[in-house]
Formats: structure tokens, sequence, C-alpha cells
């Protein structure tokens, strides 16, 4: 059993984190302790950020904590230890830094397809895969 369980979650996407809900607390069911990791993607290039109010960035930032945390509030059951975790930057990199950072024993993700070339794994779920040290669950939604 997994004592530590890193589930990644869209919290704007209801429906892709159904499958992964689901497994992570399969998981964690007998006392294992549940980390949700939720990423806000970054501008991308420094030329964008400067079209935004200055503050613009941690504004988002806090606002997406509290969501997460609501999130994990109305989503997992009482008695499942959980703590929220919002990271900042590209999905699969940030969901496998947290991963490392946490010391997790698995990280569970969603997929699902969007096109033939994601056939298998979507893209970030494979990149998750790819690079992570970690056992990685893969939940298709």
């Amino acid at each position: 059993m997994a004592r530590k369980i890193l589930l990644a979650v869209d919290i704007n996407n209801e429906e892709a984190n159904k499958a992964p809900l689901a497994a992570a607390l399969d998981l964690a069911h007998d006392g294992g302790v549940l980390h949700v990791v939720s990423v806000l993607p970054d501008f991308g290039f420094a030329q964008v950020s400067q079209y935004f109010p200055e503050g613009y960035e941690h504004k988002m930032i806090d606002e997406f904590t509290h969501s997460l945390a609501a999130w994990v509030k109305s989503h997992v059951p009482e008695g499942v230890e959980a703590h929220p975790h919002v990271a900042h930057g590209t999905i699969y990199d940030e969901v496998v830094k947290a991963g490392d950072k946490l010391g997790v024993d698995v990280i569970v993700i969603g997929s699902h397809r969007h096109a033939l070339r994601d056939y298998l794994v979507g893209p970030n779920a494979e990149r998750v895969v790819r690079h992570s040290n970690r056992s990685v669950y893969v939940a298709r939604s």
C-alpha cells in the first residue's frame, strides 16, 4: 500500500478528475496521506507578462490556492488526510518536482484522448511517466 500519494488535478475540469481521484482514494484507503497538486501555468514568455498589471501573477496564485483548498475540502472525504499544493510553471515538470519534493510513493494523474497522437497516454501524463523517478498510476478519464 502507498503511504504518500500525489494526486495531480485540474480544478477547472471536473470530469477529468473523477478517475484519478477515485484511484488516489483507493490507494489511500488504509491510512495513506493524499497530497493534491494543481499547476497554474506560467505566462510562457517574459514578454507576455509585461501586458499584465504588476502583482497580477501573485494575485492569481493566491486565488488559485484558495480554489484548490476548496476543491480538496469538497472532494476528499473526511477521515482522509489531504494536503493541497499549488505549483506554478509547466504542468508535467511541476508534478514531477512535487513528487520528488514530497517524497511520495506514487503519483496519480489522469489521461484522456484528445487526438490520435495521444492515443496511449495524454501529453502531460506521458511526460510525467517518462521523467519521474516515482511510480506513476495513470487513470483514464
